[in-house]
């Protein structure tokens, strides 16, 4: 298997599925990778198909213990203070190479597989999730971090019990798999259940200027109205990283388009295109403003 590989991709649901030959997993708060161990080299792969070896060097020597011709997808984590921590992901991918060998030392990065794509040369996509899933376990657990098998439960009680105490570790919510099913390279055939007031958003617009932006101008995944919104002003480290993600942004036309924003009235806002994407908590469109959580560099 060559990258970049197409990776699995989950629908979003607001209930826990629950009936016969499900598995539930945590989803954790990370960074997608996809790692492949080559006969001579180690590939680390981002959701987007870049390489992202050079930032990650501790999880490309660990993978060196894989055998050759194995593919393994899952989440890059990084855990401080009891709980993965997103933005020291973001920082750990964002390192240059001189800057990551340090990072690795300071920040270690640990990775939550949850597949088998390939293993010992042999392609077992095809194979049931339940196949897959011993395989994984196997290979993995003799290594020992910072490579492990995330947690599978097919107790829907059990599961339910993780969605309500993880989040306090990071955890996002929960994927469901059905057991019988083969890897959908590409395809959104998982099921993710989140925390209703965590959601994506596409970031279309922001008020203030390049090097100064207020708020972000949003439009709600999920929503059957697509209503733009203002979010809540950025905090200083949100403003930092939006500055740099619009260094590369065109220039503004001269009429600029407006928002309704509560207590504010038509705002105009700079529009982004191609939008970005950030995390935002907002339990509905009756509680304006969202709160914007980070931009999703990693998509």
């Amino acid at each position: 298997m060559t990258p970049p590989v197409r990776v699995a991709l989950a629908a979003s649901v607001r209930t826990l599925p629950r009936g016969p030959g499900l598995a539930y997993e945590p989803k954790f708060d990370g960074h997608r990778m996809v790692i492949l161990r080559e006969a001579e080299r180690v590939v680390l792969q981002a959701r987007s198909g870049r390489t992202v070896t050079a930032a990650f060097p501790d999880l490309a020597a660990a993978a060196r213990q894989l055998p050759p011709g194995t593919v393994l997808d899952g989440e890059v984590v990084v855990w401080h203070a009891g709980r993965t921590d997103f933005a020291l992901v973001q920082r750990r991918a964002a390192a240059t190479p001189a800057r990551a060998a340090a990072l690795a030392r300071t920040l270690p990065a640990s990775y939550a597989a949850f597949d088998v794509l390939e293993l010992a040369g042999l392609d077992v996509r095809a194979h049931p999730y339940a196949r897959r899933r011993a395989l994984l376990v196997d290979l993995l657990v003799p290594l020992g971090p910072p490579l492990q098998p995330v947690p599978m439960t097919t107790d829907p009680e059990l599961a339910e019990t993780w969605y309500e105490t993880l989040p306090a570790s990071g955890i996002e919510g929960l994927v469901v798999k059905r057991l019988d099913q083969p890897y959908p390279s590409g395809r959104r055939s998982w099921r993710k259940l989140r925390h209703t007031n965590l959601r994506d958003a596409a970031v279309i617009g922001y008020t203030g200027t390049p090097r100064r932006p207020l708020a972000l101008v949003l439009v709600l995944t999920g929503e059957d109205e697509e209503t733009p919104l203002l979010s809540s002003p950025l905090s200083p480290t949100l403003r930092t990283d939006l500055t740099a993600a619009l260094r590369t942004a065109p220039l503004a036309a001269p009429d600029l388009p407006t928002v309704t924003a509560v207590g504010l009235g038509e705002t105009p806002y700079t529009p982004l295109d191609p939008p970005l994407t950030a995390e935002v908590r907002h339990a509905s469109t009756r509680h304006p403003p969202p709160e914007v959580l980070r931009l999703r560099t990693d998509l």
